[in-house]
């Protein structure tokens, strides 16, 4: 949620001045074709994560498949790190130095991936108990500024022509449809689901993409909001509650959301030493804080927030692998697997 709040409005009100719905739903299209390959690919290793399912067609297709897809899971967590401590100094931490906040969310994060997979499926029952309420909260008052004439019209040449889809801004709003999907091939032999449970509840999220783009465009306009750089929280902090005590609402929203993306780091944090531990069979408990040191080390030697931009352009190339690459050679050596087994 984290990651549909803060970076993907701006992206999204980038790419196109009128009729934002329809990058919403191409890039959901898009996310929903992609959870739907993958799944496809995993189900036939019924028994195995995405790790030892590739392992079926050799370590050496294994480890030529794996390596770009650990690049990408090491360049979210740099560019998850240094983004939202950007954001947290920002809103309401700006004397608090950005290393210390970097630290905060590493530590907390790699405590979380150190306690295994059950216990950060544990955490996430955990907060979506107590931060869901307050999120759907605070998005019922963000309607309140809302001027409905900015919706209209709906659509332009640009966005009917879909010209979008070659934006560089279109392509970096990919970045919050690629981020979690590979975890359903990690816990597979963890817990069952079903593919088509996991589809529809993925319906779920699109409103929350909606929202994240429509509210501050509505609110603002797309003038003003395309040159906001967290249009979002900006939105937010219109928000004006007379009965409420606190000035500041958007301070209580942005709490939430990062909660969420301490345990989006953990997540990745643990795939990644899934990844790593194909090759070096070491102790999580000696890998993860190892991890964590170097991605300390990489984030304090980013120095502003036009290179976390370039880092998360130069991460697109390996999104559009992970999306295509991945669910596809999931289900080519699914088939071949399969086969050989009958």
């Amino acid at each position: 949620m984290g990651l549909i709040f803060f970076l993907y409005p701006t992206d999204i009100i980038e790419s196109v001045n009128i009729g934002h719905w329809l990058p919403i739903l191409t890039g959901f299209a898009i996310h929903l074709a992609v959870i739907a390959m993958y799944m496809k690919g995993m189900s036939y290793f019924p028994r195995m994560d995405l790790v030892d399912g590739l392992r079926t067609a050799g370590n050496a297709v294994a480890i030529v498949l794996l390596l770009p897809v650990a690049a990408y899971l090491v360049m979210i967590c740099v560019i998850t790190i240094r983004a939202y401590s950007e954001v947290v100094t920002i809103v309401f931490l700006s004397s608090t130095p950005l290393w210390a906040i970097m630290a905060l969310l590493l530590s907390i994060s790699t405590y979380v991936a150190m306690l295994g997979i059950e216990a950060i499926f544990r955490t996430a029952l955990l907060l979506f108990v107590l931060f869901i309420p307050l999120t759907v909260f605070i998005l019922s008052y963000a309607f309140q500024n809302v001027d409905w004439l900015y919706a209209l019209p709906v659509m332009d040449t640009h966005t009917a022509t879909f010209a979008f889809v070659q934006e560089r801004s279109f392509l970096l709003s990919l970045f919050a449809f690629s981020g979690g999907f590979l975890f359903l091939g990690f816990v597979q032999p963890h817990f069952r689901y079903k593919s088509r449970s996991i589809l529809w509840s993925s319906l779920i999220l699109l409103p929350l993409f909606l929202l994240s783009v429509y509210l501050p465009v509505l609110t603002f306009g797309q003038n003003t909001a395309e040159k906001f750089q967290f249009p979002f929280i900006m939105t937010v902090d219109t928000i004006s509650i007379d009965w409420l005590m606190f000035d500041r609402i958007s301070m209580f929203f942005l709490l939430s959301m990062i909660t969420f993306v301490i345990l989006f780091l953990a997540t990745v944090m643990w795939k990644l030493i899934r990844i790593i531990r194909f090759k070096w069979n070491a102790k999580p408990a000696v890998l993860i804080p190892a991890l964590s040191v170097a991605l300390f080390v990489t984030c304090m030697n980013i120095p502003d927030w036009k290179h976390v931009s370039d880092l998360l352009w130069w991460n697109t190339f390996f999104r559009i692998y992970v999306m295509v690459i991945i669910p596809a050679a999931t289900i080519v050596i699914g088939v071949r697997y399969r086969k050989r087994r009958v």
